[in-house]
């Protein structure tokens, strides 16, 4: 189970991480549906750097569980953020996109509690 739980965390703090640096580096499939729902440019950088930060997180979380718990749990609020965002914009074919990166935060989450 230990295992499972590494693999899935280490999955989900590239996820998110890739994720983050899509936003540093502006990428235009990531900041051009950012724009399209409203989202201020000067908000970009520090939803990039919450991205990042609970990604090293997660990775932390590894050695310090408590740490991982936490950057899960607001790892969870953030991407809840995102779909709203997305539904709220009614561009209801993009709320898969945040659920694809919360998926395995929730996962690390549940194998953390589980184990």
């Amino acid at each position: 189970m230990f295992t499972t739980y590494v693999v899935v965390t280490i999955l989900a703090a590239a996820m998110v991480g890739f994720s983050a640096g899509s936003i540093f580096f502006r990428a235009t499939w990531v900041v051009q549906p950012l724009a399209d729902y409203s989202v201020p440019r000067a908000w970009w950088p520090w939803l990039g750097a919450a991205k990042a930060a609970g990604a090293m997180g997660l990775l932390v979380g590894l050695f310090v569980p408590v740490i991982g718990v936490m950057a899960g749990i607001g790892l969870v609020l953030y991407f809840t953020g995102a779909v709203m965002t997305v539904v709220r914009a009614r561009s209801f074919s993009h709320v898969a996109f945040p659920l694809m990166y919360v998926a395995p935060v929730v996962a690390s989450l549940a194998l953390a509690y589980a184990g």
